[in-house]
C-alpha cells in the first residue's frame, strides 16, 4: 500500500543541529545534503538557523539556495519563522511584531518556500492582517501545536483558525501530542540522571495516566529534580503529549502539514508506529494533502548520525502511514 495522492514525505534541517553547532559545514550546506543523500526532496529549514541578518536575511542568498536545491532535485517545503516578542526588555507593540514578521515572509517567497510555520497563538492579534500579505507572496502560515497544545488545552488559537478561513493559515499537527509511550532512550537518560525509581516506573508503565503529570509538576515543585537533567526534564512539561488521534477529530479538517517528530528509533510496543498509523488512518479519512515532514528531536540527548536517523525514520513512516489502519489501542478507545 503506498501513500495517498497529494501526501508528500519530507525532513527537516533542524534534525541536522548538531553539525549546524559545529560548523564544519555552513548551514545551508548541510540543508542541501538531505536533497544530496537522497534523504528526501522536500525539507523544511528554520530561517535564524539558515543565515545571518535574521530576521531579514540577504534575499540573494535565499534565491541562490532555492536554485542549488532545484538543481539537485529538492525544494523548500516550509520555513520556520519567529517573532521576537521582546526588543531589549521592552515588549513590541503589534505594528513592531508585524514588521518583525514581514521580513521573513519575503525571505520564504525567495527561497520557495510553499509555507512558513509559527507555533500556534503566536500571531494573535496581528493575524488578520497578515492574510493580504501571505496572498501577496502565495505562502501558508501553519501554526504549529505540539506536545501538550490540544484542541481542548488552547480552544480560542483553534477556533482563530477556522473563523480566519481561508486556506493561507492552517494548523500543522505534530503527533508528539500523540505519545502512547515515552521514548526508550529518553527514560533511560533521566534514570542515570539520578530521576527518583517510583516516578521513572510511572512514566515507563503509566505515561497516560493523568495522575503521572501531577507527580512529574510535584518532583519539579520540590526541587529534587537534579540540574543536569533539569532542562531534559522539562520536555514532560512542554514537547511529551499523551493524547489520542480520536482528541483531534474536530480540528482534523483544518490540517495542512504534520510533523512526524520521533526521538529515538526504538519502536518497543509500537510507541513510534501506532501514532503514525492513527494519524495515517484519519488524516486519509479526510481527504489531506499536504507535507509529512521528519523531525527528530531526540538529538537533545543522543549523539546519532542525523542523516541516518531521519532516512530510517522516514522508511518506517512510510510504511506505517501506508498501512492506515487505526492502531489496536485507539480502536479499543474508540470502543470504549
Amino acid at each position: 500500500m503506498s501513500l495517498p495522492v497529494g501526501w508528500q514525505l519530507t525532513a527537516s534541517a533542524f534534525n541536522l543541529t548538531p553539525e549546524v553547532i559545529r560548523a564544519e559545514r555552513t548551514a545551508p550546506d548541510l540543508a542541501l545534503t538531505l536533497v544530496e543523500r537522497g534523504v528526501a526532496t522536500g525539507i523544511e529549514i528554520e530561517l535564524g538557523q539558515m543565515w545571518r541578518g535574521f530576521p531579514d536575511p540577504p534575499h540573494p542568498d535565499a534565491r541562490a539556495f532555492r536554485d542549488r536545491l532545484a538543481a539537485a532535485g529538492g525544494r523548500v517545503s516550509i520555513v520556520g519563522v519567529s517573532i521576537d516578542e521582546f526588543d531589549r526588555g521592552r515588549r513590541r507593540a503589534d505594528a513592531e511584531r508585524r514588521a518583525f514578521l514581514e521580513p521573513q515572509l519575503r525571505a520564504a517567497a525567495a527561497v520557495g518556500a510553499t509555507g512558513v510555520r509559527l507555533p500556534i497563538g503566536q500571531a494573535g492579534a496581528i493575524l488578520d492582517d497578515l492574510v493580504p500579505l501571505l496572498e501577496e507572496l502565495d505562502l501558508v502560515l501553519y501554526e504549529e501545536a505540539q506536545g501538550h497544545e490540544t484542541p481542548t488545552a488552547r480552544p480560542a488559537a483553534y477556533d482563530r483558525i477556522a473563523q480566519l478561513d481561508t486556506p493561507h493559515v492552517r494548523l500543522l499537527l505534530d503527533i508528539s501530542m500523540l505519545m502512547p509511550a515515552l521514548p526508550v532512550t529518553y527514560l533511560d537518560r533521566l534514570e542515570r540522571g539520578g530521576i527518583r525509581p517510583d516516578l521513572l516506573r510511572r512514566l515507563r508503565d503509566e505515561w497516560r495516566d493523568p495522575a503521572t503529570q501531577d507527580a512529574v509538576v510535584d518532583l519539579l515543585r520540590s526541587g529534587q529534580v537534579p540540574g543536569h537533567v533539569h532542562t531534559l526534564f522539562m520536555n514532560l512539561l512542554v514537547r511529551f503529549g499523551r493524547a489520542r488521534a480520536s482528541d483531534l477529530a474536530s480540528v482534523l479538517p483544518l490540517l495542512g502539514a504534520v510533523h512526524l517528530k520521533f526521538w529515538d528509533l526504538d519502536d518497543a510496543d509500537d510507541r513510534i508506529s501506532d501514532p503514525l498509523r492513527d494519524v495515517g488512518a484519519a488524516l486519509a479519512a479526510t481527504g489531506f494533502t499536504g507535507t509529512l515532514c521528519s523531525e527528530w528531536g531526540g538529538q537533545e540527548w543522543l549523539d546519532d548520525d542525523p542523516w541516518e536517523m531521519t532516512s530510517r525514520h522516514l522508511s518506517l513512516a512510510a510504511g506505517a502511514l501506508s498501512d492506515r489502519h487505526p492502531s489496536a489501542s485507539l480502536q479499543r478507545a474508540s470502543t470504549q
